[in-house]
């Protein structure tokens, strides 16, 4: 290239001097165009161009606009984009391509990002379009121009800039040195980010009326200059430049030689010249790359077509092994309800069944109000040892005596092991000084949890509860406890930060957990370690819950499910269980949850 080579533009509007600029500063330096709509700035862009492609020269073109696509009208170019007007539609995935022909095919192109629908994708082309250039010329060092229409929208001044932007102020520092130059034009320059404007070895200045717009001029070139801006013909500009010493000349630039798609439409009819086409080898490449990609996103939707039919597949599955768990513990439930009964015809059967259900259903019932008043002697027990700790001698004797009757108070079993349900009863005898549950077997024999010798102590030499000052001391601390416990019942609260594992020891949701681990496959070992499992490491699979207990699946599922049904456990979409916090406060403050545990006063009250 000859660095001596100067490209004719325009004449000096003072004497009609000719001017011309040089090849080397236009192809590798950062320059800046601007001027309002109409002053003239698009065709100054193009007579550059039309300079450089007369003299040999390629450029790469970002049509903002489409209004370059003229240029074929004398050139031969490759103008490719969204439109069906371009020669090829391309997208980001052809971006290397695109460079490798503008460089070393010496291949002048038009990028027209005018007819793309998604902004997002029209940057991607773009940013890797200038990338690919850039990353090129470091090894090619050849001289070249990146022309940007309304590069306003993609190096605005203030905040906002994107990935494109920043590579083209890349371009812009550190392109020259590779040989890389840029040509900015904005109609806007007040919009453009100023270090991009002040880094530039040469500017041209159409018409400017807008008062920011006037202010920018007047800063950076002069404030005569700005005032005198306003007032420039169509086509005329203020030309600054670093290579001459005359200053700032005033310019009037030469007519494009093509077809101007810029120009305003007017009432005459529109003709569309004939356009250079390029040649059919040049496309061939780029038609490959998208048939490469058309297969890669058919290939694409394939695959998410296959991943969503296992989806739904998973899903069915899911729904089938929830409903052999139902049949499974419907049939389990049977098993029990007919373990101890001989199968008669379908008559039979079902009235046997019922009965048997009936039965099932008091007894547990019968159960779960035997634990709670074991639940309640023991814990009257541990009052009346603090009472004797503090106590003198006569309250040390009255907690002995309550110690004593304390031990012979009923023990309630397993729901499995309290009463059988066809063959047994239960029978509860109630008195103002002492209770005394008994299981009635078969054969009539009647069993107690501890049984009273003859000469009035039992098995362990204690004192029967039948001695009356015994009996007087019991009293006695069953009415004090009984007035305690109206007051905190009744004053009962949930602390704000009480954890999981404080709520799932609540009274009333111990209960329903109790309630939950009967109706499942759970011991009593198995339901606590799997609640204070999550109560700790909660949200958890079926899984990891059995990874760090020693219950089954099968036994962890069935609690769960139970559990879930009692609103004490979510499951989320993961099928992760956690307890429920809501669902624990809400047990515990319901006030038919607080009656059920109120009523233990009212047998005190008289």
């Amino acid at each position: 290239m000859d660095n001596e080579q100067q490209l004719p533009v325009g004449h000096l509007v003072a004497d009609d001097t000719e001017v011309a600029i040089p090849v080397v500063e236009i192809l590798t330096g950062r320059g800046f165009v601007t001027g309002k709509s109409g002053s003239g700035k698009s065709n100054t862009a193009s007579v550059v161009v039309e300079q450089l492609l007369d003299a040999g020269y390629p450029v790469a073109i970002i049509d903002a606009d489409g209004e370059y696509y003229g240029l074929k009208e004398e050139y031969e170019l490759l103008h490719v984009g969204a439109d069906e007007e371009c020669d090829i539609q391309v997208g980001a995935e052809h971006a290397e391509k695109v460079a490798s022909l503008a460089l070393e095919q010496n291949v002048p192109i038009i990028i027209d990002v005018s007819g793309y629908l998604d902004e997002d994708e029209a940057d991607a082309l773009i940013r890797e379009t200038a990338r690919h250039l850039f990353a090129k010329e470091k090894k090619l060092k050849k001289p070249f121009l990146l022309v940007v229409e309304e590069c306003h929208e993609y190096i605005p001044e203030g905040g906002g800039m994107g990935e494109t932007g920043k590579m083209l102020i890349k371009v812009g520092k550190r392109g020259r040195k590779h040989g890389l130059g840029i040509m900015g034009i904005s109609q806007r320059p007040a919009d453009v980010k100023k270090d991009f404007i002040t880094q530039a070895n040469w500017l041209v200045w159409h018409r400017l009326t807008w008062e920011n717009d006037t202010k920018v001029v007047s800063r950076i070139v002069g404030s005569e200059y700005g005032k005198e801006v306003p007032n420039l013909n169509a086509g005329e500009a203020f030309v600054q430049t670093d290579w001459t010493d005359s200053g700032i000349r005033r310019v009037q630039f030469n007519r494009k030689r093509t077809f101007d798609a810029g120009a305003t439409p007017g009432l005459d009819d529109f003709e569309r010249p004939e356009l250079k086409s390029v040649s059919d080898a040049l496309m061939e490449d780029l038609e490959g790359i998208t048939e490469l990609q058309e297969q890669e996103h058919d290939r694409v939707a394939e695959l998410e077509s296959r991943l969503e039919r296992k989806q739904e597949r998973i899903a069915e599955l899911e729904n089938e092994l929830q409903t052999a768990r139902d049949v499974s513990n419907a049939a389990r439930k049977m098993a029990n309800a007919l373990a101890h009964g001989d199968l008669g015809g379908p008559e039979e059967f079902e009235e046997r069944l019922r009965e048997k259900n009936e039965r099932i259903r008091e007894l547990r019932e019968r159960v779960e109000e035997l634990e709670n008043e074991q639940t309640e002697l023991r814990s009257f027990g541990e009052w009346n040892r603090d009472i004797a700790d503090i106590g003198g001698p006569e309250e040390r004797d009255d907690h002995d005596d309550f110690e004593s009757v304390e031990s012979d108070a009923p023990t309630a079993a397993d729901g499995t092991d309290t009463a059988e349900p066809a063959e047994s009863t239960v029978e509860s005898t109630e008195s103002a000084e002492s209770t005394d549950e008994r299981r009635e077997t078969a054969d009539g024999t009647a069993t107690a949890g501890k049984t009273w010798g003859a000469n009035g102590t039992d098995s362990e030499g204690r004192e029967s509860p039948d001695d009356k000052g015994s009996i007087a001391a019991y009293q006695r601390a069953l009415r004090e406890r009984g007035r305690r416990l109206g007051s905190a019942v009744s004053n009962d609260s949930v602390s704000e930060t009480a954890s999981l594992v404080e709520l799932a020891n609540a009274d009333p949701v111990a209960v329903r957990i109790d309630a939950a681990r009967r109706e499942s496959l759970c011991n009593e070992d198995h339901t606590w370690d799997i609640v204070e499992t999550l109560a700790t490491d909660g949200p958890m699979t079926v899984h990891e819950i059995a990874a760090a207990v020693t219950a089954s699946v099968e036994q962890i599922q069935s609690l769960l499910t139970e559990l879930r049904n009692r609103s004490l456990v979510t499951r989320d979409d993961g099928r992760q269980y956690a307890l429920d916090r809501r669902g624990m406060i809400s047990v515990i403050t319901d006030p038919d949850e607080r009656a059920h545990h109120s009523e233990l006063h009212s047998q005190w009250r008289d």
